[in-house]
């Protein structure tokens, strides 16, 4: 009777179901979105990753968080993968918050992004605007906006 490849033609079919998957997304305009922010705005980001998870959200997160000092004997090889995913991406988007301002990584991704071309769109929560912006949002004239108008600011 044999059924022992049973299990195979089910792998094949999960493959071929996240392919499918993939060209849809690919089809469907959704936007690989790198996402920069400082390690003390994690709980409120978690936020910004959960809406992703959503089914009929058209935004996918590339995020991969730094836990490293800027200045570490790490930070090229940190610098330089997170350049390649920054380049993968479609779009930047910033956490701003009071704490966004003293992070060093946040600054340089904002300036790599813009480096190699991408937008880059600030974002906070209503009603939690920073009491001061980062020097980049003005010199580099980047868009700040509630998170829940990020949709709208990707398309």
């Amino acid at each position: 009777m044999g059924g022992g490849s049973g299990g195979s033609w089910s792998r094949l079919g999960d493959i071929r179901s996240l392919e499918e998957k993939a060209k849809q997304a690919l089809q469907g305009g959704k936007r690989n979105v790198f996402i920069s922010f400082a390690t003390e705005d994690m709980d409120e980001v978690n936020l910004l990753r959960a809406h992703a998870k959503n089914e009929n959200s058209d935004i996918e997160f590339n995020d991969h968080s730094v836990r490293e000092p800027y200045d570490s004997d790490r930070a090229a090889y940190i610098k330089e993968k997170i350049s390649e995913r920054i380049q993968r991406s479609s779009v930047c988007v910033v956490y701003v918050s009071d704490s966004t301002k003293q992070s060093k990584w946040v600054t340089w991704e904002v300036e790599e992004s813009l480096r190699q071309g991408k937008k880059v769109v600030g974002v906070h929560p209503r009603g939690k605007a920073p009491a001061s912006n980062p020097d980049w949002v003005s010199r580099d004239n980047i868009k700040l906006v509630n998170w829940s108008d990020l949709p709208q600011e990707l398309k």
